[in-house]
């Protein structure tokens, strides 16, 4: 991990960069964080950026990222960008200097996501890329747990990622909706279940179990769900589900799925992992979170406990911190690549190619 600059006492100065759906969540998290100003934002649609900049009272707007880096009045960037966008415009934020927190996945292939990774560490800025579920109290515990090993060495796990969007309107009815139709085509920039979600539950299990992938086989799917597969100009062929057979570099072996056709899930994540002396069970189901515990397998083979879960910081508050205390923080721009190794070799080639 880099060396990086000293404590910095002064506001961290901060740019959106892209201002859709998603952005919200980041201008609403940093703006309760003491020591953030959000001081513009950036994106090609002039009606969507007065919009954002209105409701956030953000000062500065920039139609491109080259006028917003000409003017250079900010320390850090937020990359809320479409997933394809990722690279190209991280890299001029870090060629700047500029820290960086960008949205999943880090790139559209490992290659691409390595660039960044690299450069990154070169400049020595804080990086890091928004895998949300990190913020999961559960997640964090168990990984403390296992790391401890408190279940011994790790040999199975079983982990999912379940959405129910497509056969429930719990969302409301996504056929008639661009904010979902986009998810499901791949022209309009989706990698599918795999990019959206996927690469989530990779994080959850491999972060937990405290081992990188060393190999993976993986089955997608596009299920039929309109005439001709097409409405309006969406062209429904983005994979709905994948199917995981994983082995880590510890040697532990598991499962891995995702799917949007999963009734009675709304958002609902959940891995079962099994060591030598006991076993965990982490579910966040529609966030709110929960760890159990099998600590005695062979005395009490069905005795399982919940752990009381301590609150956890953010990856927005950790962005920040990092930043004001000059120190690097993760999951960072290595991480990102790691994950997107498991994304290529699950996908075939890239998030955006050759799957079908």
């Amino acid at each position: 991990m880099q060396e990086l600059s000293v404590k910095n006492t002064a506001p961290t100065r901060l740019l959106i960069l892209g201002t859709g759906s998603m952005a919200h969540s980041h201008a609403e998290a940093f703006a309760a964080i003491p020591g953030v100003r959000i001081v513009a934002a950036v994106d090609v649609s002039p009606a969507r950026l007065s919009a954002f900049c209105d409701l956030f009272d953000v000062p500065h707007r920039f139609a491109t990222l080259d006028e917003a880096l000409a003017w250079g009045g900010f320390d850090a960037a937020c990359n809320v960008t479409p997933d394809q966008a990722h690279h190209a415009t991280t890299m001029p934020l870090i060629a700047a200097g500029k820290h960086v927190l960008c949205e999943k996945p880090l790139a559209t292939t490992h290659a691409e996501a390595c660039e960044m990774r690299d450069a990154a560490a070169a400049q020595g800025i804080v990086n890091m890329v928004n895998l949300t579920y990190r913020n999961v109290s559960a997640m964090q515990v168990a990984a403390a747990m296992v790391k401890a090993g408190r279940i011994g060495a790790v040999r199975h796990f079983e982990a999912s990622y379940l959405q129910s969007w497509l056969v429930q309107p719990a969302w409301g009815e996504w056929s008639a909706q661009d904010q979902w139709l986009w998810r499901l085509s791949r022209a309009h920039g989706s990698a599918g279940v795999l990019g959206d979600v996927g690469i989530h539950i990779i994080d959850f299990a491999t972060f937990v179990a405290g081992s990188d992938v060393a190999s993976v086989s993986c089955r997608l799917k596009t299920f039929p769900k309109a005439p001709g597969d097409q409405i309006g100009p969406y062209h429904l062929d983005a994979n709905d589900s994948c199917a995981m057979h994983v082995e880590l570099e510890s040697g532990a072996i598991g499962v891995i799925h995702a799917s949007r056709f999963a009734s009675g899930h709304l958002n609902d994540l959940s891995l079962r992992i099994h060591g030598t002396e006991g076993a965990l069970l982490v579910q966040s189901a529609n966030h709110v979170d929960r760890l159990s515990v099998c600590m005695d397998p062979v005395g009490d083979p069905t005795g399982w406990e919940d752990v009381a879960l301590p609150p956890v910081p953010r990856v927005f508050d950790a962005f920040a911190d990092a930043i004001r205390n000059g120190r690097p923080a993760t999951p960072d721009f290595a991480r990102g690549a790691a994950l997107q190794k498991v994304l290529d070799d699950a996908g075939g080639v890239g998030l955006f190619r050759g799957y079908d």
